[in-house]
């Protein structure tokens, strides 16, 4: 795969995959993200793959590489168990959606003055309903204003709610990090760590 040459660390000195995602209709079908190099997809147990990351944008790149699929920067991928062609991306510039397995990605706007996170989760039946944990940018990278919430979409990107009761909302400097924000089976009990 010539094209794993253009990745780069994230953070660290390589870049490392941080998601998988097995299609529960295809077992033979897998899609990976990889920080600062792009979404990837397998159709054949791994034999053989394809960068499923066109349409993304790395706004932190200079402007002839911003839009270079195998440099994006995904910090989590997930998907709808019941929808899997359905995903989303958390990532390093904001949140990406797809509903053809990454074909193409649009990216969510309006979700709230700052999109930069590690944690994505989608229902698990309803593909419409997708939650992050936001946090500001890279060079801060805290809760915004010190506060921890949690943002629910119902409607796929239309709108979105911030949902903070119970959560600390003063002095809070951890994040939630890619694994550690999940949504059960039923799709009614999000959980997190923080870190």
């Amino acid at each position: 795969m010539e094209e794993r040459y253009h990745w780069f660390g994230g953070g660290e000195d390589y870049p490392g995959i941080h998601s998988i995602l097995i299609d529960p209709n295809e077992e033979d079908t897998v899609t990976v993200g990889v920080s600062r190099g792009g979404v990837w997809r397998s159709e054949d147990s791994g034999s053989t793959w394809e960068c499923r990351a066109t349409d993304m944008i790395a706004d932190h790149m200079p402007p002839e590489h911003q839009g270079n699929p195998v440099i994006q920067d995904p910090h989590r991928l997930a998907n709808c168990a019941g929808d899997p062609s359905l995903q989303c991306v958390q990532h390093h510039n904001g949140v990406f959606r797809t509903s053809n397995t990454g074909e193409h990605w649009e990216r969510f706007e309006d979700i709230d003055p700052f999109t930069f996170g590690f944690a994505v989760a989608v229902h698990p039946t309803d593909g419409s309903t997708t939650w992050l944990v936001p946090s500001e940018s890279d060079e801060v990278r805290i809760p915004i204003d010190g506060r921890i919430v949690v943002t629910r979409t119902r409607n796929r990107g239309k709108s979105w709610k911030r949902l903070e009761n119970g959560l600390p909302q003063q002095d809070a400097y951890d994040l939630v990090f890619r694994q550690a924000f999940n949504v059960d089976d039923s799709g009614n009990c999000i959980s997190f760590g923080l870190k």
